[in-house]
């Protein structure tokens, strides 16, 4: 496991929470994020999301009181409580958990890049960008 610079309670605290957030299903056949391989990748992708991660895992600590009963009561009150510490804490997860190759297959994707094969993807509304295009130029152009 790469250094986090996470203390052991809050390693832990983390991995618990992936594995409540994302459970493992066996009925899809795929591992809950608190899985060996995910939770080393979760660890080691925190880079800039460090500090809202430590945030999240504190509110969760105090939440839960440092032990581990009402853990999963303490996960879903912090969860619904929300906030941009909690909002990283769940897309670092989230990320870090559809990168895996077990959990592509699943979905019945090819664990590959997108490149050079691409993927196809359905025609949304393009109006959407709209508001986009109306936005005044916020660049330069190079010389």
């Amino acid at each position: 496991m790469p250094e986090t610079g996470l203390s052991p309670s809050e390693t832990r605290d983390l991995r618990i929470l992936a594995g409540i957030m994302i459970p493992a299903s066996e009925e899809f056949g795929v591992p809950g994020a608190d899985d060996a391989a995910i939770f080393a990748d979760i660890v080691g992708s925190l880079g800039r999301d460090h500090a809202h991660v430590r945030a999240a895992l504190g509110q969760f600590s105090a939440m839960s009181g440092g032990g581990f009963s009402g853990l999963e009561e303490a996960a879903g009150l912090l969860l619904t409580q929300g906030g941009p510490a909690v909002g990283t804490l769940g897309r670092v997860i989230l990320q870090c958990y559809y990168r895996d190759d077990r959990v592509i297959r699943s979905l019945g994707l090819e664990p590959r890049p997108p490149f050079p094969k691409g993927h196809t993807l359905e025609q949304g509304d393009w109006s959407l960008l709209d508001p986009v295009r109306a936005r005044p130029k916020m660049w330069r152009d190079a010389p």
